[in-house]
């Protein structure tokens, strides 16, 4: 399993974008109204304007997996609560989040 992506949460798209474009020190490679992505360094950073709807508290760090259900199930069995289902957001891209133990959230990704 790798590392897909990072997705921070954000109220002010526009505002967010602006900051990270600076701070990351590149431009975004998509800029939509739904998700703003950046590669730095060759790692996904993308922007989330929808990320308190998605019930998300911070940066999420989503892990590439070929059986989403499955390892949500497995998460599951090993004591992770579903904070988001198996959600298909699009281009075949599906996600999950979820929860630790300790309450951390951590996301799975699947593509196509």
């Amino acid at each position: 399993m790798s590392n897909h992506s990072i997705v921070i949460p954000v109220d002010d798209l526009a505002t967010a974008t602006a900051f990270y474009t600076t701070a990351f020190g590149v431009e975004p490679h998509t800029d939509t109204p739904y998700y703003v992505g950046f590669s730095v360094g060759g790692q996904e950073i993308g922007l989330n304007p929808q990320g308190a709807a998605d019930q998300m508290i911070g940066p999420v760090v989503y892990w590439d997996t070929d059986d989403l259900a499955a390892k949500v199930a497995e998460v599951e069995a090993a004591g992770g609560t579903v904070v988001r289902p198996v959600s298909e957001v699009g281009g075949g891209t599906s996600l999950a989040l979820l929860t630790d133990p300790a309450g951390n959230q951590v996301g799975f990704i699947s593509q196509g």
